[in-house]
């Protein structure tokens, strides 16, 4: 699931991307909801470790570009938080095979742009449903891999 880095003790924020498309039908509650009961891929966060969630700004993705620059602008001047600090997840929606749709065909771009605007913490993924680790068991979906 780690693209670079990942976890540390000195994350001090995290940021969740949504497909836009998906965000146009989910609130983004179980993304949300995950991460503050801190299940699987948000396990090793500490309780002091700030969330936020945005669009990836729609097809192609390249929208994210001006929505990190915002974010790191406002973060590294309003509290003091660095790059290095923050981790991006890539959410479930974008990078697997899912009851939707498959995985996002732009993800491999969005990727880039996350690195090359500074962030060296990515990872792919946030919440995944019981019932879609089934299907993916049982060869309905594809793998995350």
């Amino acid at each position: 699931m780690h693209i670079n880095g990942g976890v540390s003790m000195n994350t001090k924020y995290v940021v969740i991307i949504q497909c836009d498309i998906a965000h146009k039908r989910c609130s983004g509650f179980a993304c949300t909801n995950a991460f503050y009961n801190k299940d699987k891929v948000f396990e090793e966060y500490d309780d002091a470790t700030r969330y936020i969630s945005f669009t990836c700004g729609g097809c192609c993705g390249k929208g994210v570009a001006s929505k990190l620059e915002h974010f790191s602008k406002q973060v590294s001047k309003k509290n003091n938080i660095s790059k290095d600090e923050v981790v991006v997840h890539l959410s479930s929606c974008m990078v697997t095979d899912n009851y939707h749709y498959d995985r996002c065909p732009h993800a491999e771009y969005i990727k880039s742009i996350v690195t090359k605007k500074g962030y060296k913490n990515v990872i792919e993924g946030s919440y995944i449903s019981g019932n879609a680790e089934r299907k993916r068991e049982e060869g309905i979906y594809n793998s995350l891999e």
